[in-house]
């Protein structure tokens, strides 16, 4: 995680944003006051968002946990892909 100021970042927004973009890294722009923002690539919200919709309900997430938990114990198995 990067944090810095706005002041900082209007000088030198550029490479701020390929930081965050190359190194996956999240900024935090501090606005003074407890403000701020959060500035993340977008293949990173991507993820974000699906982790939480994969999250979203009981269902699914007691699908994901059983899936983990086989994985772990060898439980699980591969399948070749067909192509069609």
């Amino acid at each position: 995680m990067i944090t810095t100021n706005i002041s900082d970042f209007r000088k030198d927004i550029k490479t701020y944003l390929d930081k965050v973009v190359q190194n996956f890294e999240t900024l935090i722009i501090n606005r003074g006051k407890d403000e701020g923002i959060v500035v993340m690539s977008l293949d990173e919200y991507n993820s974000l968002m699906a982790t939480n919709h994969e999250l979203s309900s009981r269902k699914n997430e007691s699908r994901l946990d059983s899936a983990i938990e086989k994985f772990r114990k060898g439980q699980s198995f591969s399948k070749d892909l067909v192509e069609v």
